[in-house]
């Protein structure tokens, strides 16, 4: 995944697609639009199109290319597996460099996400803006469309954001644990810090019970926005300084309650393909990497709530099912809750329309996603709905409150031993 310049090298992955629909059934912009450009195999042709010439890069691409989720559902369901998402992030990245890119691009990938402790301080001003009201004044006078064209709307997504992160609180270091599992590295995603930081703390009580210390990383962002919006160069920086810092933490394992940071981290060893130096320690550090619903299930958890009467229900991350694999961990521990009834959500491994800040810029299809999503919640009749992404949780309790749904949405970690909430 280094610097892209052209898709020809990518030619025989892209016409193995042979056209046959088998990604209508799974994509979820097209059961959203019904538009054949928005499925797997109108994506595909239109790059098969830019390959062989009959297409030329202009701004007209921006939509084709960009409006997908980047789910990978469309792969799971394709016979030959034509790596949809992986193809449309490097015509991403050359439609960033022979196109342009916006101001805003440049802002949060080059200034922001390498530099932590930036990111609190923008994230003080948004809250800051967001209680004064200055957010929606600015959004109003459409002064903040720099960050995505549908901003106005997207903004009530995240109702509040706490006055300090996570790491304010808990700042990186070494913490005494109870448990018997060594030493555990606590890789803190953006969102849990930023925007929920009350999951952070649940999930550092999870691992001081696990482990005999556990020590709070001073990592960026994982890379994985960047990534996705074709910033490759962007990504390897970000990459490259988490491998520095958790080669130096001696820890055995590490662990992450975002499922997206767990994915992307273990893909590292992609971002630096040999003969990089760097390789090794991404293979490394790829292999001792949890997602903390399997690491979790591997140990013994004592629930921490009785929910007797409660009903949950569960939603799969993306990048939880199809990049990681994890589908049956996090429902066995559910299973474990004293009380709690499970039933199995309709599509639960479906995309909500999350995808990070996909609502920024495609606000109305984001919502017509949550909605299918929202009306297989009230199939369930569940009361709580649990998941193992900040992003999805952002974007399911938006779909609750949207719909009028008394659904309480949580993340596992605050069900699993963790302080409440």
């Amino acid at each position: 995944m280094t610097a892209v310049e052209d898709l020809k090298p990518d030619y025989d992955e892209i016409a193995r697609c042979n056209r046959c629909g088998f990604c209508q059934a799974a994509c979820p912009v097209f059961r959203a639009t019904g538009s054949e450009a928005g499925v797997a195999r109108g994506r595909i042709a239109l790059l098969r199109a830019l390959v062989e010439g009959r297409l030329a890069w202009e701004p007209g691409l921006e939509g084709p290319l960009f409006d997908c989720l980047l789910c990978g559902a469309c792969t799971a369901h394709c016979f030959p597996a034509v790596p949809t998402a992986e193809l449309l992030v490097k015509a991403r990245s050359l439609y960033l460099a022979r196109v342009g890119r916006k101001a805003a691009h440049r802002l949060l990938f080059e200034r922001l996400l390498p530099y932590p402790r930036r990111l609190q301080r923008a994230a003080r001003a948004a809250a800051l803006g967001k209680r004064s009201g200055v957010s929606r004044l600015a959004a109003a006078l459409g002064l903040l469309r720099a960050f995505g064209r549908d901003f106005e709307r997207a903004e009530g997504i995240v109702p509040a954001i706490p006055r300090r992160a996570f790491r304010e609180e808990h700042p990186a270091g070494e913490y005494a644990g109870a448990g018997s599992g060594g030493t555990i590295a606590y890789f803190v995603g953006c969102g849990v810090d930023l925007l929920q930081p009350e999951v952070g703390c649940a999930t550092l009580a999870l691992l001081r019970k696990a482990g005999r210390r556990v020590r709070v990383l001073e990592n960026n962002c994982c890379g994985l926005p960047a990534w996705s919006a074709g910033d490759l160069a962007t990504a390897r920086k970000l990459a490259a300084a988490n491998l520095a810092r958790l080669e130096d933490s001696a820890a055995e394992r590490v662990v992450t309650d975002c499922s997206s940071c767990a994915s992307f981290l273990r893909s590292y060893p992609r971002l630096f393909p040999p003969p990089d130096p760097r390789h090794e320690a991404a293979r490394r550090l790829a292999a001792k990497t949890w997602d903390l619903a399997p690491f979790l299930f591997a140990g013994e958890v004592a629930p921490a709530e009785d929910l007797r009467g409660r009903r949950i229900t569960f939603h799969d991350p993306c990048h939880a099912v199809r990049g990681l694999g994890v589908r049956r961990e996090p429902r066995e521990l559910l299973a474990r809750l004293r009380g709690a009834v499970f039933v199995e959500l309709p599509e639960a491994d479906a995309c909500c329309g999350g995808a990070g800040a996909y609502a920024l810029s495609h606000y109305d299809l984001a919502m017509r996603v949550l909605a299918r999503k929202m009306e297989n919640v009230k199939r369930t009749g569940a009361d709580l709905l649990v998941t193992t992404c900040p992003a999805c949780r952002i974007q399911l309790a938006y779909g609750v409150r949207r719909a009028g749904l008394k659904v309480e949405v949580r993340h596992l970690a605050q069900l699993m031993g963790g302080p409440p909430r």
